[in-house]
This record gives C-alpha cells, sequence and structure tokens, in this order.
C-alpha cells in the first residue's frame, strides 16, 4: 500500500498530493501513451542521509524511450534531463523522505481534446500528436516490492503461459506504459494459482525475465542472465548487479537458456528496482538447489544492501545524496 506523501510534481510544479489529478479524456489513459522509471531512495541513519540509487542512469533511459516514441516531436517535450534532476531531487527533499522508498516519473500524452494555452488541437483517437505531453514525479516510502519474507527465504515463482512482447511487436527495451498489460497478464496469473512471482519466455521459447524484474543464474559458481535478444528490459539493476558480480571475482556471462536448464540452476534471483535482488528457491513447486537462498547470491545481496545505503565509497558515484 503507497502511503501519500506532501507534494506531486506535476509538469514542473509541486502540488498537494490529493490534487494531482489528470482529466478522464487522457491520452495515455485510453491508449497507454506513457513511459516510465522507477527508481529507488534508500535511508542511511547513521548518516542521516537519503540517497537516490542511479538517478541519471533511470533518466537515460526515460529520455531513450521519450525520442523512440517521438514525444519530443515539434518540441512537445522540452524539459531537459538536468531540470528533470533537478526536479527530482527536489521533490524528495520537500517530501523529506528519510525511508527506503521509490519515486516514479511519468511522461504521457495528455488531453485528448482542445487545449490553447499549450498549441494543441488535442483531436480524439490513436493519433498521438495532437495531444500535448504532460509529466509527474512522484516520491513515496516503499518497502520490498514482493515483500520481505521474499527477499529472505526467496520467491516461489511459476513459468507463465504469456509470452513476453518481442520487438518486432512493439519495442520491450523502453519502458512504456502500454508494453505492462503484457506483464499483468503473467503477475495476476501467478497471483491466481498462489505464487509470488512470473517467469515469461520470449518469442522463441527462452527464458526472457520475470514481470517486472530481469534474471540471473548460477551455475558451478558463474553466473548468468538473459541477454537483451531475450525481449527483456535492459534493467539499470541488471546492469548494477553484472558489474557487482564481477567487482566480486565471478565470472558473468550472457546467455539463452531454457526453462529445463534453469530448474537444474544452483541459485537463481530477480533484479528490479522495485525487487531488488530477490533469490528464486521454487520454480513450479521445484526446488532450486537446495530450496534456499544460496551463498553467492546472498553474498550479492549483501553488497547490493552496503552500496544503495551508501557504505561502500567505491560506489559513491551512483548515489546522489538528497540532503546537502
Amino acid at each position: 500500500m503507497v502511503k501519500p506523501t506532501k507534494y506531486i510534481n506535476m509538469n514542473g510544479k509541486l502540488v498537494p498530493w490529493h490534487d494531482a489529478k489528470i482529466h478522464v479524456l487522457t491520452h495515455g489513459l485510453h491508449y497507454g501513451s506513457g513511459l516510465f522509471e522507477g527508481t529507488r531512495i534508500y535511508y542511511n541513519s547513521e548518516q542521516d542521509q537519503t540517497y537516490i540509487f542511479r538517478l541519471d542512469a533511470h533518466l537515460n533511459r526515460l529520455y531513450r524511450g521519450i525520442k523512440v516514441y517521438r514525444f519530443d516531436k515539434d518540441g512537445d517535450f522540452d524539459v531537459s534531463k538536468d531540470e528533470m534532476f533537478k526536479q527530482t531531487v527536489e521533490l524528495v527533499r520537500e517530501n523529506n523522505l528519510r525511508e527506503k522508498g521509490y519515486i516514479r516519473h511519468i511522461v504521457y500524452r495528455g488531453a485528448m481534446y482542445e487545449v490553447p494555452e499549450r498549441g494543441k488541437s488535442g483531436s480524439f483517437g490513436l493519433n498521438p500528436f495532437n495531444s500535448p505531453v504532460d509529466y509527474a514525479i512522484v516520491a513515496f516510502p516503499l518497502g520490498a516490492y514482493l515483500g520481505e519474507e521474499a527477499l529472505m527465504r526467496g520467491a516461489h515463482v511459476t513459468v507463465s503461459s504469456w509470452r513476453r512482447i518481442e520487438h518486432q511487436s512493439v519495442p520491450p527495451s523502453v519502458k512504456a506504459s502500454g508494453n505492462y498489460l503484457n506483464s499483468m497478464l503473467a503477475k495476476m496469473q501467478a497471483v491466481i494459482t498462489g505464487f509470488d512471482e512470473a517467469i515469461l519466455l520470449d518469442y522463441r521459447g527462452y527464458v526472457s525475465e520475470g514481470s517486472g524484474e530481469n534474471i540471473f543464474w548460477i551455475k558451478d559458481e558463474q553466473v548468468f542472465t538473459t541477454p537483451l535478444t531475450a525481449s527483456i528490459l535492459p534493467g539499470i539493476t541488471r546492469d548494477s548487479i553484472m558489474q557487482v558480480v564481477r567487482d566480486l571475482g565471478y565470472s558473468m556471462k550472457e546467455d539463452n537458456i531454457t526453462v529445463a536448464q534453469l530448474l537444474t540452476a544452483d541459485e537463481i534471483f530477480f533484479t528490479g528496482t522495485a525487487g531488488e535482488v530477490t533469490p528464486i528457491t521454487r520454480i513450479d513447486h521445484v526446488k532450486i538447489g537446495n530450496g534456499s537462498v544460496g551463498p553467492i547470491t546472498k553474498r550479492i545481496q549483501q553488497k547490493f544492501w552496503e552500496i544503495v545505503e551508501g557504505k561502500d565509497p567505491k560506489y559513491e558515484r551512483w548515489l546522489t545524496p538528497v540532503y546537502e
């Protein structure tokens, strides 16, 4: 459950939480024409400091999506990345967030009706170019996405019958709102059948990713993850963990894998902004390894906590402090 904070940024202005509203004739609501980012914040009580984890990388991915979906056509969206960065830090500070939390950026096509002050006719229909581009930033407390128990004992997941969207339909590498209908179908199937999360296969039948997470596995002390060609989102946490794995001295490779091969892995874990580093100990009631969180996963997970809470100076470049 999301706990309301004081402010939400709507098009560059801080407005009270309950006043942050959009019209029912918003293009993004009808057609999924939005792009979003999820970014984590972490609090170090000893330093009394809140850190935003890899904000620059998240905004880089957001702005790549803006280009792909032509949100910047004719200057419709002219907020610079630097300005978005500053507004994000300001929002977290103004909400006085001193606990583990989450930031949601969303850029979306707005009114499907005439908006004279924005120079837009806002016609109804699939053509998005007549609707202005709006954006919002929300920051709020958020604990473990799959629950604290899953972080400690490991998630129990299922292989979904739904396939992950593929490159020739819509770009899975872009974090577009409409893409997540695909993830919702897999997630609902998992929840209804009693699992914590789902794993989707790509259009070829190889393992792709979770409904909102990338996937890693360990075999004979080598660490693997699925490649970009497996219709995955290029996760920021995925990229971070790949670097951490190498720094810890393990071999790190990208490779395709079948479900049968995955079931014989020694250890498996998810990575994601919301999901962080979540071990997987069962897939469709089959134990992974001995059915408990493996030693390499534990080591990676522990290093991740140290990094995001500002306890390892080697990775301070990944952290943006909120309070001066």
